[in-house]
C-alpha cells in the first residue's frame, strides 16, 4: 500500500485528500500534482491572488469601473474581457452574531472598491477539499464575480453559475470555472459566478435545539445566499450591460441540485427565466427528520448540546468533524417552508412551468466516485446500499436486486450502476417527466464523451472544463476533447440562455451543420446525445438509459 496525495474532482469540485490505495492495482495514473505537498500547492495558489481594497485616492481606470447599489467596483481587463471579482452581494458578511442567520441585503454605498480578486472561499475541510481550500477561507465568503466583453453592447443575456461540491466543498476560485475564456469566445452573454455557505455553515438544522429558535433558517442558508446573489444580479447587472430580465441559472452536481430547487422558492422566479442543470436534481435534499438526525450526530461527537456550545468550537474542527460524520449527507432540507416537502410533486403541479429547462447527466457518473474512493469504494457503496434498501418494501428490494444481478462488467459496477440510477439518471427523467406533464419546456441531454482513462470513462463533472473552455484542465478528461465538439456544446448552452432553445442553425453551428434539439415529450422521450463526433437526438428507448420498471421508483427515496 502506498500513501498518495490525490487531487480529484468531487461533485464538481476538486479536492485534496490523502488516500491509501494500492497503486499497483489502480488503473488510474495520479495527476502530476500528486507529488506536491499541500503547503506547496497552497503557496502557488496564494501567489495568484490578493485582497480587494477600497480606493480612496481617485486613482483608478474609470473605463473599468461599474457603479452598483453597494459601491463602485473596478475590474481588470484581459484582452477583450473585463472581470470584476470579489463583489460582496450582502450588506454584512455572516460572521459573529450573524453565523447561521439569513443573508443581510446590501445597503447603498458611494465608495469605490477594487474588484480584482475572488473573495474568500467558504469554510471547508482542508483534508477533503478542492483547490478552493488552497485559497483563503472564511465565513465572510458571500461574494460574486462578473465577466463581460468590452464591446460596448448592452442588454445581454446573463448566465449565473452555481458551483458544485456536494454542498460541502468548492468555490468560485476553481481554475477550470474561471470565466475569461468563456466570454472571450461568447461575448454575447454576461457570466456571473456565485459563492454560498457550505456544509455546517450553510445546511445545518438547529431549530430543535434548546436555544435553536433564533436560527429558523440554518438548514437552507446556502440556498438563501444564492437567492440573495440573484437579487443583487437583478438589481445591478444592467450596469454591466446585462439584461436583468433574461437570466439563466446553471450549475453542476450540487450546483445543479441548487438550480432545480431555486425555482420552487417563493418569489425566486422574478430573478431568472431559465435553468441549466448538469448532473443534479432535487434528489440532493433531505427531510427534516434526516437533517435533525445529522445534527444530533454532530452534537454528540463534539460534546455539544446547544447552539451556544457549537459557537465555541473552532471552525477547522467543526468542519473536519462534520465532514467525517456527514459526508454526502449535508443536503438542503425539504422543510415545507422554504422548500416544498415533495419537490417532484411541486414540479408536476406546475410550480416551475414558466421556467425553461435544459438538463442532463453523464454516462458513467459514479465512475468518478469509484476512482476517488479507490479501495474503499466497495465498503462505502455496500453500506449506502444497505441503508437505502432498509427504507424499501420487499417488492422494491427485489426489483433493485434484480437490476443489480443483471449488471455485467467489473466488480465495482454492481453498485456504481445502481447509484447512477438512484442519484443521477432516475432523478433526471423524473424531473423531465414532471416538468413536461405540467406544461413546461425541458430539453434533456446525455453526455457520453469519455476520458482517456478506462476507469473514469464519462464520469461525473467530466464536461466542466469543456463548458468553461478550459481544455488545459485535463485532470478529469485525461485528454483534450475535439475542439469543434467542445465549441458546439458551449454554443448550445449559450443559445439556450439567449433564446430558451439550444438548437443551432447551420450558420450558428461551429461545424456548419444544423443541430435540432427536440423538446422532451412523454411519448418519444427524446434526448440530445453528446457523442464527441456525433451530437444527435435519440429516443431514450434506443439506449435504454433508465430502467423504468426497476429504478424509476428510487427517486422517492432521495439521496441520503
Amino acid at each position: 500500500m502506498k500513501k498518495n496525495l490525490f487531487i480529484i474532482f468531487f461533485c464538481g469540485a476538486t479536492m485534496v485528500f490523502t488516500s491509501c490505495v494500492d497503486t499497483t492495482d489502480n488503473p488510474v495514473t495520479p495527476p502530476q500534482e500528486e507529488n506536491k505537498s499541500f503547503s506547496e500547492l497552497k503557496e502557488e495558489m496564494m501567489a495568484l491572488y490578493g485582497e480587494n481594497k477600497k480606493i480612496t485616492d481617485g486613482n483608478y481606470d474609470k473605463s473599468l469601473a461599474v457603479k452598483c447599489i453597494n459601491g463602485t467596483f473596478v475590474g481588470k481587463r484581459t484582452g477583450d474581457v473585463i472581470a470584476h471579482k470579489g463583489i460582496p452581494f450582502v450588506g454584512q458578511q455572516p460572521v459573529g452574531e450573524l453565523r447561521w442567520k439569513a443573508p443581510v441585503d446590501v445597503v447603498p454605498d458611494d465608495g469605490v472598491y477594487e474588484a480584482y480578486y475572488n473573495g474568500r472561499s467558504p469554510c471547508q475541510d482542508e483534508g477533503v477539499s478542492q483547490r478552493a481550500s488552497l485559497y483563503p477561507q472564511g465565513e465572510d465568503c458571500l461574494y460574486l464575480n462578473v465577466w463581460r466583453a468590452a464591446d460596448g453592447a448592452v442588454n445581454k443575456p446573463v448566465m449565473v453559475w452555481i458551483h458544485g461540491g456536494a454542498f460541502e466543498i468548492g468555490g468560485t476560485v476553481e481554475p477550470r470555472e474561471e470565466g475569461t475564456n468563456f466570454i472571450q469566445e461568447n461575448p454575447d452573454v454576461i457570466l456571473v459566478s456565485v459563492e454560498y455557505r457550505l456544509n455546517v455553515f450553510g445546511f445545518l438544522h438547529l431549530s430543535h435545539l434548546p436555544d435553536g429558535a433564533d436560527y429558523p433558517d440554518a438548514q437552507n442558508l446556502g440556498l438563501m445566499d444564492q437567492l440573495m446573489a440573484l437579487k443583487w444580479v437583478h438589481e445591478n447587472i444592467a450596469a454591466f450591460d446585462g439584461n436583468p430580465d433574461n437570466v439563466t441559472i446553471f450549475g453542476e452536481s450540487a450546483g445543479a441540485g441548487s438550480v432545480t430547487l431555486l425555482p420552487l422558492v417563493k418569489g425566486s422566479q422574478q430573478y431568472f427565466k431559465r435553468v441549466i442543470a448538469e448532473s443534479g436534481a432535487p434528489v440532493f435534499t433531505r427531510s427534516t427528520e434526516e437533517a435533525i438526525a445529522c445534527t444530533n450526530e454532530l452534537m454528540a461527537q463534539l460534546g455539544c448540546s446547544t447552539v451556544a456550545d457549537l459557537q465555541k468550537v473552532e471552525v477547522s474542527k467543526l468542519v473536519a468533524v462534520a465532514d467525517g460524520l456527514l459526508g454526502l449527507r449535508t443536503w438542503a432540507e425539504r422543510d415545507g417552508n422554504f422548500l416544498p416537502l415533495d419537490p417532484y410533486e411541486a414540479y408536476a403541479n406546475g410550480a416551475a412551468k414558466d421556467i425553461d429547462f435544459m438538463q442532463g447527466c453523464n454516462k458513467d457518473e459514479m465512475n468518478y466516485f469509484v476512482w476517488g474512493f479507490g479501495s474503499d469504494w466497495n465498503e462505502w457503496a455496500a453500506d449506502r446500499k444497505a441503508k437505502k434498501m432498509a427504507q424499501m418494501t420487499d417488492e422494491e428490494k427485489a426489483l433493485v436486486e434484480s437490476f443489480c444481478n443483471d449488471i455485467k462488467g467489473e466488480p465495482y459496477e454492481y453498485t456504481s450502476r445502481l447509484f447512477d440510477q438512484l442519484v443521477f439518471i432516475a432523478p433526471l427523467f423524473r424531473l423531465s417527466e414532471n416538468q413536461t406533464k405540467a406544461g413546461g419546456k425541458t430539453y434533456t441531454y446525455y453526455f457520453t464523451v469519455e476520458s482517456s482513462d478506462p476507469l473514469i470513462r464519462s464520469c461525473h463533472s467530466i464536461e466542466l472544463s469543456t463548458v468553461f473552455n478550459h481544455p488545459e484542465e485535463t485532470f478529469c478528461t485525461g485528454r483534450i476533447f475535439d475542439a469543434t465538439f467542445s465549441k458546439t456544446l458551449r454554443r448550445m448552452w449559450v443559445q439556450f440562455a439567449k433564446t430558451g432553445n439550444p438548437s443551432l442553425s447551420a450558420t450558428e453551428s461551429p461545424d456548419g451543420k444544423a443541430k435540432e434539439w427536440p423538446l422532451y415529450d412523454l411519448e418519444n422521450k427524446q434526448l440530445m446525445i453528446f457523442d464527441e463526433f456525433d451530437i444527435h437526438p435519440e429516443k431514450e428507448s434506443q439506449r435504454k438509459i433508465i430502467d423504468w420498471d426497476r429504478t424509476y421508483f428510487l427517486t422517492k427515496y432521495y439521496c441520503i
